[in-house]
């Protein structure tokens, strides 16, 4: 019997394929007392266990081809940390000592301990990483167990199957893993768990593989061997399809698969409307490895460099000289082309803060102390990472950008800052560029309504569509519960970025959108129409947009675009935007 399932779209592209099941490790082990004359054997047990995954890791690391995504020997690196993390590791084996806790129970017991915390945080990006801590635990499971990888399973089961298209179907799946199904028979993953900014959906984007994640109770529903479509551009999968839509699929694959072979074309072609406006596409990236990806896709520069990477998995905050070394790496990849490094964009109530301890839990993260407003109350923690950018800014243009401003004197407050940072520099005798450029980024409703303080003191603004729409629609889209709710195109949204586009220009100031909405091939002619010329996205996204930017003409879009801003009503504002699709 045919049926759909719905979730979250993370990498475009169709697969079709017989679904491969994987049972995670986690769901059920045993519970039970280790006699106390057996504790100091089971503590060796579970660190055997642990040098088997690191052994494993250690040997996945070795063995990355050259072509993999340069953010897999970094995840890799995160896994390797969390593997040996305290409050995961050593906080196991006290249990197992004090309170006689089989290996296995100990370590689900801590995973448990640990992942109300991360529930806890309100950034989506930083909340996925609980994704990680489980995956790790997941290895350490099958070790203890004696079991075979996922990758291995997969491997196994496509080799007695002899099936050549295969569709992983699990509750979650390592991006290591991932990248080992590649060299196998692997078309597609769909997961019950994970979100649009989750590692599994970073590394699918890169190697271009068709996912759906978020798709509750696809490993209860979907039946091994069963025949199914991924839809990566909806984020659907559909199980058991009839003829008549397999046959549908099929040759929208064969579409995609000749699209993009098109696409590489545009490539290194310049980036302009039809009328010639000149459209900047720069790349939005996590890791300084990402770069490479940038280049290779045509990027002309980093639009949003998000450093909160830097500092998770750490007991303590990245070290200056720590941090210099991955933004000069980023700069030096570049090789002149201009580098936006974002300051980190967390708060005191997240995990990734060893000092988060002595912080009251926040009643709502959402609207606590977080990004800058953190910073600001870590005034040593944020100066080090504005030397730290300073300095990366002596090596090719760099620009600084600022979340979550609201205020006036936030902005003036963070000026002073920086200043005092290049006093500092100029003090140790550091080489900078004096006269880098300071952004905000227009994510809160209050800043676009107020976009003129922004454009009297900054020297650019990026607007971040995706909080920016949680703001303005009280909506988490990571929430299941309210994510259809979730709509990039509702008349209070396109408003303000529109009037932030518009007074922006006016003022002469430069302005860029990062968010989700960049990367949207469907949105390109709307916000090209509103007057932007510089987009960021991720690099995989960047030749799609290209091509709408070739096709459009910028002069033929005003007035459908002011059309889809006058209207308010449902049907109206769809009935607009078609007609802008075919302009």
């Amino acid at each position: 019997m045919s049926f759909t399932l719905h979730g979250i779209p993370v990498s475009r592209g169709i697969a079709i394929g017989r679904a491969y099941l994987i049972a995670p490790a986690a769901l059920d082990v045993d519970h039970y007392l280790v006699e106390p004359a057996e504790i100091e054997a089971e503590v060796a047990r579970f660190c055997a266990a642990q040098d088997v995954v690191h052994r494993e890791l250690d040997t996945i690391r070795a063995d990355l081809p050259a072509d993999a995504p340069g953010e897999m020997s970094a995840f890799l690196n995160v896994h390797m940390l969390i593997l040996r993390d305290v409050m995961l590791a050593e906080a196991a084996v006290e249990l197992i000592r004090s309170r006689r806790y089989n290996a296995e129970w100990a370590l689900t017991e801590q995973l448990e301990q640990l992942g109300r915390h991360f529930d806890e945080i309100e950034d989506a990006y930083l909340r996925e990483r609980k994704a990680d801590l489980q995956q790790v635990v997941e290895r350490v499971l099958i070790a203890l167990a004696g079991s075979p990888s996922a990758a291995a399973v997969v491997a196994d089961g496509a080799q007695r199957s002899g099936t050549l298209e295969m569709i992983v179907v699990a509750h979650d799946i390592a991006p290591a893993d991932m990248l080992q199904f590649k060299t196998q028979a692997f078309r597609g993953f769909v997961t019950d768990l994970g979100g649009r900014t989750s590692h599994t959906a970073i590394v699918a984007r890169s190697l271009g593989i068709p996912a759906a994640v978020g798709v509750q109770q696809a490993s209860a529903l979907i039946r091994q061997n069963d025949l199914i479509i991924v839809d990566g551009d909806a984020g659907i999968v559909i199980v058991d399809p009839a003829p008549i839509i397999l046959e549908e699929y099929s040759y929208r694959q064969s579409e995609k698969e000749l699209e993009q072979r098109k696409l590489q074309r545009l490539k290194f072609s310049p980036t302009q409307t039809v009328d010639g406006t000149k459209i900047d596409l720069l790349a939005n990236i996590e890791l300084p490895e990402d770069a490479v990806g940038a280049l290779s896709a045509g990027a002309v520069g980093i639009g949003l460099f998000r450093t909160e990477f830097l500092f998770m998995g750490k007991h303590e905050h990245p070290q200056e000289e720590q941090q210099f070394a991955a933004y000069r790496r980023v700069v030096e990849i570049m090789q002149g082309l201009p580098v936006t490094i974002r300051t980190i964009d967390v708060g005191a109530d997240k995990p990734l803060d060893h000092r988060a301890d002595g912080f009251e839990t926040a009643a709502n993260p959402a609207l606590g102390l977080r990004a800058i407003r953190w910073s600001l109350s870590e005034p040593q923690m944020f100066l080090t990472q504005l030397r730290a950018i300073l300095r990366a800014s002596a090596f090719g243009p760099v620009k600084i950008l600022i979340p979550m401003l609201a205020h006036a004197q936030e902005i003036d407050q963070t000026l002073d800052l920086i200043y005092e940072a290049k006093r500092q520099c100029d003090d140790a005798g550091l080489v900078y560029d004096p006269n880098v450029k300071v952004g905000a980024m227009i994510e809160i409703p209050a800043a676009a309504l107020a976009v003129q303080m922004f454009l009297k003191r900054l020297d650019f603004l990026s607007i971040g569509t995706n909080d920016l729409i949680q703001y303005t629609l009280a909506i988490d889209r990571t929430d299941n519960a309210v994510a259809h709710l979730y709509d990039p195109c509702h008349p209070a949204v396109l408003g303000l970025i529109s009037h932030t586009l518009r007074e922006a220009q006016r003022a002469g100031v430069p302005v860029s959108v990062c968010g989700e909405m960049a990367g949207d091939p469907l949105l390109t002619r709307l916000l090209l129409g509103m007057g932007l010329t510089e987009f960021s996205m991720h690099p995989s996204q960047l030749l799609t947009v290209k091509q709408e930017v070739l096709r459009a003409h910028r002069p033929h879009l005003e007035k459908p675009v002011q059309d889809v801003l006058a209207a308010y009503e449902p049907a109206e504002l769809q009935a607009a935007l078609t007609r802008l699709a075919h302009i």
